[in-house]
């Protein structure tokens, strides 16, 4: 019987070995877990500040296309009235040109006229 009781306690501090190192495991796989679930949240967390990055960051490329229309827009306009003013420069340009054109003609008119004034009052002066 002391043989027998010997044997079960010899399997008995082996059992109780070997449930020490499953105890010991399973602490450390608990370690283990915890520490990727702490990761894994991080993880989630760094995801969704992400996600509100890009989803700021869209809308500010949104707001700067919208300003980037309405800036074209203007820009047409300018460009438009810019034309029309040119147009109208040009126009005005031509205009004095051919009033530059009439100033000489009169001019060259009254010269041929204050001459033959000149001459006509010559002659009287000689009759």
């Amino acid at each position: 019987l002391q043989k027998e009781l010997l044997k079960y306690k010899q399997e008995a501090r082996n059992l109780q070995g070997i449930k020490d190192a499953l105890q010991q495991r399973l602490i450390q796989q608990d370690a283990a877990v915890l520490q990727l679930k702490q990761e894994l949240l991080r993880a989630n967390m760094d995801k969704e500040e992400l996600h509100n990055q890009n989803a700021d960051l869209q809308r500010k490329v949104e707001e700067r296309n919208r300003l980037l229309a309405e800036y074209k827009k203007e820009l047409c306009q300018k460009d438009r009235h810019l034309q029309q003013q040119q147009s109208k420069l040009d126009e005005m340009l031509r205009q004095l040109s051919e009033a530059s054109y009439q100033q000489v003609d009169l001019e060259r008119e009254l010269e041929h006229k204050e001459a033959l004034l000149a001459h006509c009052m010559k002659r009287e002066a000689e009759e």
